[in-house]
């Protein structure tokens, strides 16, 4: 008995491209917002992503964007037909329930194009398991870096409202000065630095520099140390430089005093 045949198609939401193209017709404000989360290769249908980088490419050029215009733009590009028909763009503006919903209608052809580019990923790498060219640990190393581009890629679109980051900047500053100079983030053990930095804090990226042996490491192990033993914190530490046998050796002499 011959297997069926199981036909899978590519994660996709044509409601929702449609919804993004017609709300970037109908209100300038959508183009601004659609393309600050999608690209034209986000779009699973070839049509509504060349009319979406079409109305970008105007309103970047400082041109209008309506119904003429755009049919005229199109037609221009050397698109297909009846991509510029006006039927066509008709049937898109009216099954745009609202333009004020366009970030929600964006963030669904985001997710579709995330999965497909996760599909597609994953197959590169069960291919080249199967094909059992290469070393394990080069596939591994591929592995990695492919997920994490996948997710680097989902998170640069990322953003947040500059109102909500004013607030959030007041809040720290009233809380600090509230606290006068006490401690609102994770102790070093430093009371110096811990008066100029109020702690650490949530996300800040701390840099120690100096010449060599002067005492670069011991601090960074004295900081871990404090976090990990005294405030009952877990922390990692990551060396280039020393074994692990070498850092245990360290922490060991901080805490015999040696």
């Amino acid at each position: 008995m011959e297997e069926a045949v199981i036909r899978r198609v590519m994660p996709n939401s044509i409601e929702a491209e449609q919804s993004v193209v017609g709300s970037m017709l109908m209100d300038k404000d959508a183009i601004i917002a659609a393309a600050e989360i999608l690209n034209k290769d986000d779009f699973y249908h070839n049509q509504y992503g060349t009319m979406f980088q079409t109305m970008v490419d105007m309103n970047n050029a400082g041109r209008a964007v309506d119904l003429v215009t755009f049919q005229e733009e199109l037609r221009a590009r050397n698109v297909p037909a009846e991509v510029y028909g006006i039927d066509f763009i008709r049937e898109l503006l009216e099954a745009v329930p609202t333009s004020a919903n366009i970030r929600q209608y964006a963030e669904i052809v985001k997710d579709k194009a995330m999965l497909r580019n996760i599909i597609r990923t994953t197959e590169e790498i069960a291919n080249q398991c199967y094909a059992g060219t290469g070393e394990t640990e080069d596939i591994l190393a591929d592995t990695e870096k492919k997920v994490f581009e996948l997710v680097k890629s989902k998170a640069s679109k990322d953003s947040m409202p500059i109102g909500d980051v004013v607030v959030e900047a007041i809040d720290r500053i009233s809380a600090a000065a509230r606290n006068r100079g006490a401690v609102t983030g994770i102790p070093t053990g430093f009371k110096d630095l811990d008066y100029k930095l109020s702690g650490l804090q949530p996300s800040d990226f701390i840099l120690i520099a100096a010449r060599p042996s002067m005492g670069k490491t011991a601090f960074v192990l004295n900081v871990a140390d404090h976090v990990a033993l005294k405030e009952g914190i877990t922390t990692a530490v990551f060396s280039l430089e020393m074994s692990n046998v070498q850092l245990v050796n360290r922490m060991l002499s901080l805490e015999s005093g040696g």
